[in-house]
């Protein structure tokens, strides 16, 4: 099936403030790159809507909701709302578009659901917000997104999914929502010893959860070792009727969040592998903290889906979108060349260590029944 691209224009004017590692340009950048390479599907890219405060209460509590409305109104958190709530608090600042950007966000990923309900491919980069709890902000997240796309679903009737996470940063929020529920598996990929400090080998592991943390320094090597080790065994074992890939692309070397070493080809490669083992697969952003590496990232993870060829230049349009980013982090004040011109990495190999092998081998310990296929 021809892939589908869900956007939104409400995130090319947002900003959670300038000095925080969301102040930079995300989802917009990937979609220029997307139609400044020529990449775009035909009509262009489907608008996120806005999700209403009822469907947000599929997951998140009523009196959540009205903070982060009453914050979005305000510009401000009262002292009992931050406390409550950790808006305006613990990272996740009170900015323009509090609750609508968010509320956006859950709206793309419920769309993309929807539209997959008979089977289908779709890419919503503005995904991902994976640490949102259903009664309080965390982790830069304020609304759990891939939560409610994967409620959607179940509401739909399905009965077996697969959710893998390769964030630099364990999906708590997550495998949290669904650790009691056997429809969905949940299998998180991130570096050990990282905030929130969760997702050990044993995490849950005795439910329809598994965790595999990984070394600092993790190599292209290595992912595709745990691709064809661990995530595609459990894969073609649940043989799953839909599976959501969160993609953050804080796992890359040039992060500033992470200490981990993976160039883009790899998170290519685990979309490449994914797509074709179920009838129905939604691919979300999630971290990612240096607007370069993110932005031709995620353009790269819809050409693997969309069937193109990324070239060994950009083309003209392309790197104007990449020389006019702006970074103020350490990163940003002498930016190598390929940023600008190049949208692949180079590979990023490397000695497959003991740790990861170990991993990839305990997340497939007593893994539960497949459940209903197709």
């Amino acid at each position: 099936m021809t892939p589908l691209l869900i956007g939104s224009e409400i995130y090319r004017r947002s900003s959670y403030g300038p000095k925080h590692p969301l102040a930079i340009p995300r989802v917009s950048t990937a979609l220029d790159l997307i139609e400044a390479m020529g990449w775009l599907p035909p009509g262009g890219w489907i608008a996120a809507p806005q999700a209403s405060p009822a469907a947000l209460a599929r997951f998140h509590t009523p009196d959540y909701i009205a903070a982060l409305q009453r914050a979005e109104a305000s510009q401000q958190a009262d002292p009992a709302d931050r406390a409550r709530y950790h808006i305006g608090a613990h990272g996740n600042p009170v900015y323009r578009e509090v609750f609508s950007r968010p509320a956006t966000s859950a709206g793309g990923c419920m769309l993309a659901a929807r539209l997959t309900a008979g089977g289908g491919v779709v890419y919503c980069p503005g995904g991902g917000t994976h640490h949102g709890r259903p009664d309080r902000a965390s982790g830069f997240c304020y609304l759990n997104d891939p939560v409610l796309g994967l409620l959607t679903w179940l509401d739909q009737g399905l009965e077996n999914i697969l959710y893998v996470d390769i964030d630099a940063h364990h999906g708590d929020g997550v495998q949290d929502a669904f650790h009691d529920d056997p429809r969905v598996f949940t299998l998180s990929v991130h570096e050990a010893g990282r905030w929130p400090f969760t997702g050990g080998i044993e995490d849950r592991a005795g439910g329809h959860a598994r965790n595999l943390p990984v070394p600092a320094g993790f190599n292209d090597s290595e992912m595709l070792w745990v691709l064809h080790q661990a995530i595609l065994p459990i894969a073609r074992h649940l043989r799953p009727q839909a599976i959501m890939l969160q993609c953050g692309a804080d796992a890359l070397e040039e992060d500033p969040l992470s200490r981990l070493a993976l160039s883009n080809n790899a998170h290519w490669g685990v979309v490449q592998a994914l797509a074709g083992l179920a009838p129905r697969f939604v691919v979300l952003g999630g971290g990612g903290y240096n607007p370069w590496s993110v932005g031709r990232c995620w353009a790269g993870v819809w050409a693997t889906l969309a069937g193109h060829d990324v070239p060994e230049r950009t083309t003209p349009a392309a790197e104007a979108v990449l020389r006019a980013l702006d970074f103020h982090r350490a990163a940003g004040r002498n930016p190598p060349e390929h940023w600008f011109t190049t949208l692949r990495d180079a590979p990023r190999p490397g000695v497959i260590r003991a740790a990861v092998q170990r991993g990839a081998a305990t997340v497939l310990r007593d893994l539960p029944p497949p459940g209903p296929a197709g």
